[in-house]
């Protein structure tokens, strides 16, 4: 596997997210050597260069990765504006940060890509909502590669749908986990050691997940697999199933996500 962008790389900002899909993309051949990290926290990543604030002197690098709070886009922009130029992919990870606000900030960009990632990305099983403004077909072809390397890359036709991806795939993780937890404290008190029923929920999660990422069939179609009329597993989706109460809690879950992405993108806006 060989990395598809030629030219210097730029993190601005390399929290939880930036890390994952920075140390995914060394281990799929970039170079470190070729990567600059703007972080005034230091973190360790073999052959990188790890500075406080952007080189000056330097040509702007060929893919300049923006994975700040959105909400400091503002505050650091004068020392990052001057950072790309139309040579310049800028992907940028800021949550409800819209492509149209983005360009009103980096006009210089060539392309300026809106991503929005998980932390998947790490063990190259991410998922990643992609758009993209200006630039050419070579640009979108080694975005789409880089993107690739992370696991699941899709490219949006309409920016609204980011809410929704956001929700699904970019907040979803964080919801499974919690799942998963409460599979473990619900398996506690019905009698299991603590550590065993961790172990347990999450096996299952594994072993669940890659059955349903790999399977032809609907979810539904597995879970009937899994149900015997009048056993256990029956019981069990009963609780979920009356009164639709697993849709209900789920739908409100994600509804006040994509809810709180709306919020972000009409701060952006000023």
């Amino acid at each position: 596997m060989s990395w598809p962008i030629e030219g210097a790389v730029w993190f601005a900002g390399c929290g939880n997210m930036g890390s994952a899909i920075l140390s995914r993309w060394l281990e799929c051949g970039l170079n470190p050597a070729r990567v600059t990290v703007i972080d005034p926290a230091p973190a360790s990543l073999p052959g990188v260069r790890w500075v406080a604030a952007p080189p000056q002197g330097e040509a702007a690098p060929a893919l300049f990765v923006l994975g700040i709070k959105p909400q400091m886009l503002d505050d650091a922009l004068p020392a990052y504006a001057g950072a790309v130029s139309e040579q310049t992919i800028l992907l940028s990870m800021l949550a409800g940060v819209e492509l149209g606000q983005l360009r009103k900030r980096f006009p210089q960009a060539g392309a300026i890509v809106r991503a929005m990632p998980n932390l998947a990305a790490r063990l190259g099983k991410g998922v990643t909502g992609l758009m993209m403004d200006g630039g050419h077909d070579a640009a979108h072809a080694a975005v789409d590669a880089a993107m690739h390397q992370l696991g699941l890359a899709e490219w949006l036709t309409e920016e609204d749908q980011f809410h929704a991806l956001t929700a699904v795939s970019g907040s979803g993780p964080a919801f499974l986990y919690r799942f998963v937890a409460a599979l473990a404290k619900s398996g506690t008190a019905l009698g299991l050691p603590e550590d065993q029923a961790m172990r347990l929920a999450k096996g299952m999660a594994e072993g669940a997940a890659a059955l349903v990422a790999q399977s032809p069939d609907h979810p539904d179609d597995l879970a009937a697999r899994v149900t015997s009329k009048g056993g256990t597993t029956a019981e069990g989706l009963a609780v979920l199933d009356h009164d639709s109460a697993m849709d209900a809690l789920i739908a409100a879950t994600l509804e006040a996500t994509a809810r709180r992405s709306r919020e972000l993108a009409d701060a952006a806006k000023g």
